[in-house]
């Protein structure tokens, strides 16, 4: 199991790190910005605080997932992704509800937070403590702006904080993706042996389309439901059948 895989990998993605530091500086905005006069019920506060645990409770169990399920991977991280989309246009609508736009991208302010980069973990023996140490201290890169008095300002880098994350886990889905295909996980693994000594029985019936051994399976619907037949292993990529009268050469 390397460095990501399993449990605790996700101290070492950039893309926790940043939730958190996210994370940490909405539930923060919310404590200050957030009171009974613009938030009565509390609705904004439980949505907005609630995106930002998603952000990084679903890239840590997609993290400790990898070694099980690749695809499950993507998904978490996909729900992680949606999680904080949400959350960015929440401080979108705090900004129109002022009559504000964002910060320009081009604009000096936006220009000093996105040059403000991430330093590399470097932990001990003791990842948990010195994990939490270095998102505190990451953290602290942001302070000028997160500590902020000014709650536009607040808004305006968290946007571009969560912009940053985002495009972290983008990259990240993508690498996922690639690594399903050439590996897959523990539960895809299975299937693909099972697949592949299938393959190499002399007498196993191929499918007529791509060559791949058929399996057996029951129609649910169409003119046969309940009736047998042969359909590639392949499905869904292939979709090759045989009736089921075609058996493998030994029962012949």
């Amino acid at each position: 199991m390397g460095m990501f895989g399993g449990f605790g990998g996700y101290w070492w993605l950039d893309s926790f790190v940043m939730a958190e530091i996210v994370y940490l500086a909405t539930l923060r905005f919310c404590q200050r910005f957030l009171n009974r006069t613009n938030d009565p019920c509390g609705r904004q506060y439980d949505q907005m605080t609630q995106a930002g645990r998603s952000g990084c409770a679903n890239t840590v169990e997609g993290s400790t997932r990898n070694a099980t399920s690749r695809e499950t991977e993507m998904k978490l991280t996909d729900v992680a992704r949606g999680s904080l989309a949400e959350l960015h246009t929440d401080y979108v609508n705090w900004l129109l509800k002022k009559g504000l736009s964002p910060w320009p991208k081009t604009s000096p302010e936006s220009q000093a937070v996105y040059a403000v980069r991430l330093d590399k973990p470097a932990y001990g023996q003791d990842v948990v403590h010195d994990g939490c140490a270095h998102i505190l201290a990451q953290q602290k890169k942001f302070a000028q702006w997160l500590d902020s008095g000014d709650d536009t300002v607040i808004a305006n880098t968290l946007m571009i904080l969560i912009s940053r994350t985002l495009n972290m886990l983008n990259h990240q889905m993508e690498s996922q993706g690639e690594q399903f295909k050439q590996e897959g996980g523990f539960r895809e693994k299975p299937s693909e042996i099972r697949h592949e000594a299938m393959a190499k029985r002399e007498d196993a019936l191929v499918c007529p389309d791509c060559g791949a051994p058929m399996r057996k399976r029951t129609a649910k619907s169409g003119k046969n439901p309940g009736q047998p037949f042969w359909g590639c292993s392949k499905y869904p990529a292939c979709s090759g059948l045989r009736p089921f009268e075609e058996k493998p050469a030994e029962t012949r």
